[in-house]
């Protein structure tokens, strides 16, 4: 799923595109995208961007009268930008949007449509498509402390949970919790003082450090390979390759849809934690430590 610093560098390509650009027409592939009804999507038609926003994951296309475009990827939407009236894409096209200058695509892959769009009337409305996270960046040392301890959750559930934090998901509380050398399962309120500033700094600074590099990889063209798996990434998709750090294998647990990826050495002091599936198969035979 696209998070803060790849939704930073879409807006970024989209504001020098469509910023002030009439949307001539709507071109639907999927009736499975537009999740609302009032207003309709053809009202916007003709109408212009007038100013692009991030709102968590979400990309929200403002048009004049607090009409509002709401776009959310999910895991495997994205953007594509094409020369104008491109045609959609038989199996993932699910949108296109017609520009002056060129056609934005949105494409998504696999048979499951997650990736949504509503038509949005109002401030309210769009407040609405808000989970309320802390925008990390912005946040004071006090902001942070507070949302962490809310609620007693591992620290890799609470980072990418968009009630408490804005933009974070999988991948990059993966590079985070790294850099702070913390566990991904220490419990939030369990943190001391120290730990707590030195994950209020490494989010701060991975977040910053990760959107600069990819405007820099971007180079001014729209980005075509928006990927939860980047080459520099210290832990994030790196299982069993070295840690960049100490060079000890990169080891992974697996729930649900997601895992979490980490540096025992670095993160867990040499120990490994319980991946659900694997240790309960190999109950008394799964190693407890790297040495084991």
């Amino acid at each position: 799923m696209p998070e803060l610093p790849d939704i930073v560098v879409y807006i970024d390509s989209l504001r020098a595109r469509i910023a002030g650009e009439p949307l001539e027409r709507v071109r639907l592939g999927s009736p499975f995208l537009l999740r609302s009804v009032d207003p309709p999507l053809e009202a916007l038609e003709g109408r212009r961007v007038r100013e692009l926003r991030r709102l968590g994951k979400r990309i929200v296309w403002a048009f004049d009268d607090e009409a509002f475009l709401v776009f959310h990827l999910m895991i495997a939407g994205r953007f594509r930008w094409r020369e104008r009236g491109a045609a959609l894409p038989r199996k993932l096209g699910l949108a296109a949007f017609d520009f002056p200058a060129g056609t934005l695509l949105l494409t998504e892959a696999g048979s499951r449509r997650r990736a949504s769009l509503h038509v949005v009337r109002g401030e309210a409305g769009l407040r609405a498509h808000d989970p309320g996270g802390l925008e990390l960046l912005d946040a004071t040392p006090d902001e942070f402390r507070a949302a962490l301890q809310r609620e007693n959750h591992t620290l890799k559930r609470a980072l990418t949970d968009p009630r408490l934090f804005s933009g974070v998901g999988n991948a990059y509380s993966d590079e985070i919790l790294h850099q702070a050398r913390l566990s991904p399962m220490k419990l939030t309120q369990m943190l001391t003082g120290e730990e707590t500033e030195r994950l209020y700094e490494s989010t701060r600074q991975t977040l910053a450090d990760w959107t600069a590099r990819l405007r820099r990889q971007a180079g001014g063209q729209f980005p075509e390979k928006v990927t939860a798996f980047r080459d520099g990434m210290a832990v994030h998709g790196r299982f069993g390759k070295p840690c960049p750090v100490c060079g000890t294998a990169v080891q992974r647990i697996v729930y649900a849809e997601n895992e979490a990826n980490y540096c025992p050495c670095c993160q867990t002091e040499g120990r490994l934690l319980a991946d659900r599936s694997l240790s309960r198969l190999l109950r008394d035979d799964w190693p407890k430590r790297l040495e084991g």
